[in-house]
């Protein structure tokens, strides 16, 4: 089974805890495979109350009374559970691990991607928080969102035709970066320098740069830095610089391939290392989706 693929009685667990009748007939095989199987599904199982427990904990809000509402909710509960499930370094390889000790069963830490070692789950924990904040009820955008958006958006639009990146996720991302606008990076004499994506200068870069202080997450821990930022002679000139920076480099392949599914752009993007931010992708993705619904509504 290849990565990110599940089997049908994956599919019908997420949805439905009377499959634990067929998880336990696959479990008492006592082979590997099938011990690895009921334990991705055991994760699943856990994953949907885990987001469902969060959601209605901290994310409750009237837009999604009804129904109707929770409805929605709990089918992307299911969707996302399904989606986390027997990732490498999950919580299914510890269960697997325990299921193959307390059976008798050959131990193995095989999974969809490979042979690698059985790791803490808190890889696993910290998607579900991540993915939970997906589903956050939505908020109206602000007048700097919506400014912001329409004075990048013919720039943006342009580079799409280019470089087939979306203008709505380029604008997003600038979004995010910049907190619409409020805090672009600027040179020490106070000039713009037009950087809406916060790369940085480094030992390649032969342009301009403007040199800030930052934030960095080292281990988890957020920390002040001095960085020097690549600096242009316009809007569009950023936007261009960051459409060849994700398009031509080896390490946002992965992302530039993602364009299909927002989630994914912004979870192909944080792994890469665009940014130090454990909560990148969340916070990433709720940039796009603000941008996408502003567009819709000014178009």
């Amino acid at each position: 089974m290849s990565y990110g693929q599940h089997s049908p009685v994956s599919n019908a667990l997420a949805a439905d805890a009377r499959s634990l009748n067929s998880l336990k007939m696959q479990a008492g095989q006592k082979t590997p495979a099938a011990i690895q199987e009921a334990a991705k599904q055991f994760e699943s199982l856990f994953m949907r109350e885990l987001i469902k427990s969060m959601r209605e904990a901290t994310m409750k809000s009237g837009l999604m009374d009804s129904p109707g509402g929770d409805l929605g909710a709990d089918l992307l509960d299911q969707q996302f559970a399904v989606q986390m499930s027997g990732q490498p370094g999950g919580l299914s390889d510890l269960i697997a691990q325990q299921l193959s000790r307390q059976m008798g069963a050959p131990e193995s830490t095989k999974t969809n991607a490979g042979i690698m070692p059985v790791q803490a789950p808190t890889s696993a924990l910290s998607r579900a928080t991540s993915v939970a904040a997906y589903g956050a009820p939505v908020s109206k955008p602000t007048t700097s969102q919506s400014s912001f958006v329409h004075q990048h958006s013919e720039a943006a639009a342009r580079i799409e035709k280019a470089s087939g990146l979306p203008a709505s996720y380029m604008l997003g991302q600038a979004g995010h970066e910049t907190g619409w606008g409020k805090h672009e990076i600027k040179s020490k004499d106070g000039t713009p320098s037009f950087n809406l994506f916060g790369i940085k200068a480094g030992s390649s870069w032969t342009g301009k740069v403007a040199e800030v202080t930052t934030t960095e997450y080292v281990n988890g821990v957020a920390k002040k830095s001095v960085a020097k930022f690549r600096a242009y002679d316009s809007y569009e000139d950023s936007f261009r610089d960051y459409a060849r920076l994700i398009t031509k480099t080896p390490r946002y392949a992965q992302a530039s391939t993602q364009t299909g599914s927002v989630q994914a752009f912004a979870s192909s993007l944080q792994k890469a290392g665009y940014a130090t931010d454990p909560d990148y992708a969340a916070k990433l993705s709720r940039a796009i989706n603000t941008t996408q619904r502003l567009q819709r509504a000014q178009a």
